[in-house]
């Protein structure tokens, strides 16, 4: 591009001489020793680079542009690499091409593309396994009456542990959902996502004769985990102390976090997006709000998305307790978990799944699908503060949660529900708190409340479950009590939060926010559909 102003001048001003015929102006070659001084085109020589690009395209002098040349007028490459192009392309009074003057080319004119209206994704099912139940309406009957999935672990023996309590399943069974060579093999995390996620399908009306209407290419699973199959590869390493012989060959595979997208996917044939995101206790809705992108963006019709974990074993107990993260409330399991109370004292581990099936609107219309809530959209943000303390300020929340209302197009003075992360921790309860009421509180109807005090925290899938719970008040009109909640902390105002019992709203636009270690942020939006 270095050579087109000068060419374009030079070959303007050394080489035209005009004579009018028929308002066609042609360009007559001086002779050469008039053309250009023996130092100019020294100069030209040097800016066209020798014997490089110039000759190679026209020849072996930079001469040879002046010269009458049929070629020189058919050229394209003249116009496409030094933005030139040509008036009166061929002058046939002599019978062959004159040289002609040139001029810059004017940008070109693109046709504006027609506005397309953006493609709105819907919720149509639902499955979750969790400590409170692994049917969606049992499970949130159970949240409604306050009821507490907290006890004591019984699948180790856990004494010489300071926490002894968790949100542990104590009954699950795959049968009917996963076939039964598998669900020896594999972790209970993998479980968990395949059993939740062909649940979603069902609740979602998507049987066998409508699989067999799927474009299964714009059918995707992105379903993810914050710490993949522990239990797998914990009995590795106790196999390899013994011999290496020992392993589970299916160690390595069963242990990474996305295998269990995978699993899913490779059972029902969908050959869309595929992949699992690890944002520790954000990773669920990492995976919600990328899998309704897909959607939005034509690649998908329909996805499967949430999280999943299990790691209620002694390295994952263990490995929280030196984090000095947990509660140690075990003579009262159930009172352990108890968001912004002032006596809590660390959260409660849990375990389990939650899956949405998320669907274009028109296409699940085409299919009758029941339609639970519209997603609207959300947003992503990193503290860049601490491994595991949230920023004292709240600046990653606040602004993740702005960023969540411009993308979705919510006005704030609609969201008059927010299912919080709010684990029982002291620093984090009281951030998030802080942060909601610098972004609603001038709200009068907002109402908060904590999944977390019944189910205890369940990791990467704590998101999809607290979104399905989310979901389901949006459908029922009722949101669950936050138990636990006693004597809350200073400065947390008791009237913007739920109370002990469930309380009836009616929901505008619901928010769900999720946290994670590394200052991971997340907050999604739900809201009741209504056809437009």
């Amino acid at each position: 591009m270095v050579v087109a102003s000068p060419l374009c001048t030079w070959l303007v001003a050394a080489c035209i001489s005009v004579s009018a015929d028929n308002n066609l102006h042609r360009l007559k070659p001086a002779p050469a020793s008039k053309r250009l001084s023996r130092s100019a085109r020294r100069k030209l020589a040097a800016i066209s680079g020798g014997g490089g690009l110039m000759s190679s395209l026209y020849g072996s002098s930079i001469m040879n542009l002046l010269e009458p040349c049929e070629e020189y007028y058919k050229s394209k490459p003249l116009s496409c690499i030094f933005g030139f192009q040509s008036i009166n392309r061929i002058h046939k009074q002599t019978g062959k091409a004159m040289a002609i003057a040139v001029q810059p080319a004017k940008e070109a004119t693109t046709k504006k593309k027609p506005v397309t209206k953006k493609r709105r994704v819907v919720v149509t099912g639902l499955g979750v396994v969790s400590p409170v139940g692994d049917v969606v309406d049992v499970f949130y009957e159970n949240l409604l009456e306050g009821v507490s999935g907290i006890s004591e672990i019984e699948s180790f023996d856990c004494q010489h542990f300071p926490t002894k309590i968790a949100g542990e399943i104590k009954s699950f069974s795959a049968d009917g959902w996963i076939a039964p060579k598998l669900s020896k093999r594999a972790d209970k995390f993998m479980l968990y996502l395949l059993t939740a996620g062909k649940k979603a399908l069902e609740d979602g009306g998507v049987t066998k004769d409508v699989m067999k209407n799927l474009d299964i290419t714009k059918c995707g699973v992105i379903i993810g985990s914050a710490l993949g199959g522990m239990k797998v590869f914990q009995d590795a390493i106790e196999a390899l102390r013994v011999s290496n012989k020992k392993m589970n060959p299916f160690c390595v595979p069963f242990a990474t976090t996305n295998m269990g997208s995978a699993m899913l996917a490779m059972d029902l044939g969908w050959m869309g997006p595929n992949y699992s995101i690890s944002t520790a206790c954000a990773t669920s809705n990492y995976c919600i709000l990328n899998a309704a992108n897909h959607i939005i963006r034509g690649e998908t019709d329909m996805m499967l998305s949430g999280g999943s974990d299990s790691a209620i074993i002694p390295i994952g107990l263990g490995g929280f307790v030196a984090c000095n993260s947990l509660s140690q409330k075990n003579d009262d399991p159930t009172k352990a978990s108890r968001p912004w109370d002032v006596s809590r004292d660390g959260f409660v581990m849990g375990e389990g799944a939650g899956v949405l099936l998320l669907e274009e609107l028109e296409h699940a219309k085409a299919r009758d699908a029941k339609i639970y809530a519209e997603f609207m959209g959300g947003s992503f943000t990193c503290d860049a503060y601490h491994m595991t303390e949230p920023h004292p300020d709240g600046t990653g929340i606040v602004l993740c949660i702005e960023k969540a209302l411009a993308q979705s197009g919510v006005a704030r003075e609609d969201v008059n529900y927010i299912n919080a992360h709010a684990t029982s921790t002291q620093s984090g309860d009281l951030s998030e708190y802080e942060a909601i009421i610098r972004c609603f509180g001038d709200n009068s109807e907002l109402k908060i409340n904590s999944t977390k005090s019944m189910v205890g925290h369940l990791l990467g899938a704590a998101g999809a479950v607290e979104a399905v719970a989310t979901v389901k008040a949006i459908q029922t009109g009722w949101l669950h009590p936050n138990i636990n909640l006693e004597n809350p902390d200073v400065g947390v105002d008791k009237n913007v939060l739920v109370g002990a019992k469930k309380e009836k709203l009616n929901i505008k636009v619901a928010l769900s926010n999720s946290f994670g270690f590394g200052g991971h942020n997340s907050s999604i939006l739900f809201a009741p559909y209504k056809d437009q």
